[in-house]
């Protein structure tokens, strides 16, 4: 805890953000952090409250409540507010491998169980959290050098998103013998390419990366691990410029078999990459990409030329149609705003949230709450309105003559509840189709499961959410000698801080595996 009676006596406050108008003019990060002093005043707010749910990462009502990382934040907080935060550092670090990244893209759990929300306003713990880490690189406690102790285990990490690295850091600091291989030609997974720069900016990355590599972790980028080239399919025209920008010239190929051979384990960590499509009429029409894809195009031309090379879809004077909601969608509507679209507008199949908690919705559970992010502030700035349409899907894709999208024949939904199952079951609304301008088309309808090609390279067994196969949640080790998974790939799409969890878990196994026993959940 801080302060004993800091909640009664300050409010909370948070980084300052940039004003959508202004900050829609670039592609930096938007928050103007607190200074020391004025977080040690936040960090006094949490509470003697006896049941810390902030740290619990339990599931309750079937979704998660508090940090699935168990991150000691009484312990940091109050050593914030002491003005010890070389202590506060070695608190935070104990449990999370990248506070950097979580406290700029989580959607902060701990938060949402903070016991401070039953009378008033939650303790701003990710800013807490990243007043910390960067207070430690700035004063030099990040520790950059190799581990004393070395074991003779070499290990393969296949992916380099937080799971992947999760996994790479925790086995690193037991002094095996790792190395990452990254099939893009920068590491970071979705970190690098699928969350925009406004959220987390690439330098943020880099910077951990390199402390990584100085403590021993080898990157191996441009590599495909399979027994083959990539058997993966592109859903775009062959005339499609995003096809060519996406594929990797400088691609290598490393076989699965010979890496069974060279390592003593290997970790896949590949995500959950199989995007969920759009089933309608007209999907073959220029314009319509995925969402993850779309953004991949805009980080990558930014942090190679800061799109000097036009080699990025490119939104300027078109009305883009986004469709999903959640936090890609919303990333979609940013990214959309900030190119310079004539007009945004995301399609939600489900109904609006409330604005408030339901009764039947009630603390510490995860608030279902309608939440206005970044992206559609920033729409609602420049446009005059939300651009979020509830309760409709699209029927069918128009096109013009050139093939080229032009529009999305759209219809209402009607959601009742099932008397028998309890289920919401939807419906067309009739006569209730229109149809909506669009040049651009952006799907961000989710994901479905891992790449099958990179399963089958290493004869992992898959379940029926094309997920890599293990005994339980809570297990790691596939049907293959050697060979384990984590992150999105083992849970299917979720958090960068469930991913991270995901890593240190799996790091657990494989170094039990390795030498018989473990410290490293110690």
């Amino acid at each position: 805890m801080g302060k004993p009676t800091g909640f009664l006596e300050y409010e909370r406050e948070t980084s300052i953000e940039i004003a959508p108008e202004e900050r829609i003019k670039n592609f930096n990060e938007f928050h103007i952090p607190l200074s020391l002093e004025e977080q040690k005043i936040q960090a006094a707010r949490c509470m003697d409250c006896g049941v810390p749910f902030c740290q619990a990462g339990m599931m309750i009502g079937g979704m998660a409540s508090g940090c699935p990382l168990n991150n000691l934040i009484p312990e940091w907080n109050d050593m914030i507010y002491n003005d010890n935060w070389e202590h506060a550092y070695a608190r935070l670090s104990k449990t999370n491998n990248f506070p950097e990244f979580t406290s700029r893209v989580c959607p902060a759990l701990c938060e949402k169980a903070c016991t401070c929300n039953i009378n008033g306003d939650p303790v701003s713990v990710r800013e807490n959290e990243r007043a910390i880490i960067e207070y430690a690189y700035a004063n030099g406690l990040v520790n950059d050098q190799p581990p004393k102790g070395k074991t003779d285990k070499k290990v393969a990490v296949i992916g380099s998103g937080p799971s992947g690295l999760a996994v790479a850091d925790m086995l690193n600091s037991r002094g095996h013998d790792v190395t990452v291989y990254e099939r893009s030609d920068r590491p970071g997974g979705l970190l690098m390419y699928g969350i925009p720069n406004m959220k987390l900016e690439k330098e943020v990355i880099d910077r951990k990366i390199a402390y990584m590599e100085k403590r021993g972790i080898r990157f191996i980028l441009n590599t495909e691990v399979a027994t083959g080239k990539s058997t993966a399919k592109s859903p775009y025209p062959k005339d499609d410029p995003i096809t060519g920008y996406l594929k990797n010239p400088n691609q290598k190929y490393v076989k699965a078999e010979d890496l069974l051979k060279e390592y003593d384990a290997v970790v896949l960590a590949c995500g959950a990459s199989n995007p969920r499509d759009i089933k309608a009429a007209g999907r073959d029409a220029k314009g319509i990409y995925f969402a993850v894809d779309f953004l991949k195009t805009t980080t990558k031309s930014l942090v190679n030329s800061k799109f000097a090379d036009k080699q990025f879809v490119n939104c300027k004077g078109k009305n883009v149609l986004v469709i999903g909601g959640g936090d890609t969608g919303n990333d979609c509507v940013g990214t959309a705003v900030r190119e310079g679209a004539k007009s945004v507008t995301q399609l939600e199949m489900m109904p609006k949230l409330p604005d408030q908690r339901a009764e039947n919705n009630p603390w510490p559970e995860w608030p279902r709450v309608c939440k206005t992010d970044y992206g559609q502030q920033e729409a609602i700035a420049v446009y005059g309105h939300d651009p979020r349409i509830y309760e409709t899907t699209v029927k069918e894709f128009l096109k013009d003559k050139d093939g080229n999208v032009k529009g999305a024949k759209c219809v209402k939904l009607d959601w009742q509840k099932d008397p028998k199952t309890g289920r919401m079951n939807m419906t067309e609304v009739p006569d209730s189709g229109y149809v909506i301008d669009c040049e651009v088309v952006l799907i961000a309808a989710g994901f479905l499961g891992s790449q099958k090609y990179v399963a089958d390279s290493f004869g992992v067994e898959l379940n029926e959410r094309t997920n890599v196969k293990t005994a339980c949640p809570k297990s790691y080790v596939t049907n293959v000698p050697k060979v384990f998974v984590a992150g999105d790939m083992h849970r299917g799409q979720s958090l960068v801080v469930w991913a991270i969890h995901e890593g240190r878990e799996a790091a657990v196994a494989v170094d039990s595996m390795l030498v018989g026993y473990t410290n490293l959940n110690s």
